[in-house]
């Protein structure tokens, strides 16, 4: 299988990163990686390369993300956005797949498996872990929107912000633990999604509006929750316990140590089998679909 997009020289210099609309690679069982808020498929490059030995992946950008596809108005939310990923998944013939999604793209995920379209459903740091209204999903909404000054500026210092050494030392800090462990290519196409991530407003005004999900209990998915020790993004303490709380008892819950909010930065080996396990354990159940 080809990818959708040159794979093989994505992110490959460190000041020139370039946007990928997916990544697609592999054969076997269909796996669908998804990225979080602000990001885009760059993130989970070596985890997508080390499941495409028995896998056939597909990580696309989200709609109004950096290599993702335009978005209407100025209201976005993650009921849109698995709309978009839907309509991706029927293009590819995948009437269902197993699903791994790191903070909004395991928000995502759980729609989508709420929409049956989930064999299995990874939910790396998942967002999305608050009632609609409430001060939880407010305090969330706030804290992004704090970021758009300094995105701003961001994206006036153009290439200067991707290569800045303090710009990358800021990011690391936000979403991992272990700095030294995350690729420079890697950490300049992050900046560098971040900047160019036209969804920003929309989606914050968007899902301040939107309907919480729904209850977690009656999933009948099978669900690997890995919560990332030092998530600063959003804290296990506050932003996890709905899911600990509601997600049924078969399902697995993880504290994956020593990593921040995107661990697949600077832990790709490990989530990578944390995914495969998932996978391949749903195997021992006939599953119709």
């Amino acid at each position: 299988m080809t990818s959708h997009t040159t794979t093989s020289t994505v992110a490959k210099s460190a000041t020139d990163p370039h946007p990928i609309k997916a990544l697609h690679l592999g054969s076997g069982d269909p796996v669908l990686l998804l990225h979080g808020f602000l990001l885009s498929p760059h993130c989970w490059e070596q985890v997508a390369i080390r499941l495409s030995s028995n896998c056939e992946v597909f990580a696309p950008a989200f709609a109004g993300h950096w290599g993702g596809g335009d978005v209407d108005g100025w209201s976005v939310d993650v009921y849109t956005l698995a709309d978009r990923i839907e309509d991706q998944l029927d293009e590819l013939g995948w009437r269902t797949c197993h699903i791994a999604g790191n903070s909004l793209g395991a928000w995502v995920g759980f729609e989508l498996a709420r929409r049956g379209r989930a064999r299995t459903l990874t939910a790396i740091a998942p967002a999305g872990g608050w009632n609609s209204p409430s001060l939880t999903q407010f305090r969330a909404g706030l804290k992004f929107l704090s970021l758009v000054p300094i995105v701003e500026i961001g994206k006036r210092l153009g290439r200067f912000a991707v290569r800045n050494v303090l710009a990358q030392r800021f990011t690391l800090l936000a979403l991992s633990k272990n700095a030294a462990a995350v690729p420079r290519r890697d950490i300049a196409a992050t900046i560098a999604a971040i900047l160019h991530c036209d969804a920003m407003l929309p989606f914050i005004f968007g899902n301040l509006r939107a309907p919480a999900l729904e209850d977690l209990s009656t999933l009948t998915t099978p669900v690997r929750l890995l919560m990332a020790e030092y998530d600063r993004v959003i804290p296990n303490r506050t932003y996890a316990r709905r899911f600990l709380k509601e997600l049924p008892d078969s399902s697995d819950r993880i504290l994956v140590n020593g990593v921040g909010h995107v661990p697949m930065l600077e832990a790709p080996d490990r989530i990578a089998t944390l995914i495969a396990e998932h996978i391949y354990a749903s195997r021992t159940h006939l599953r119709a679909v």
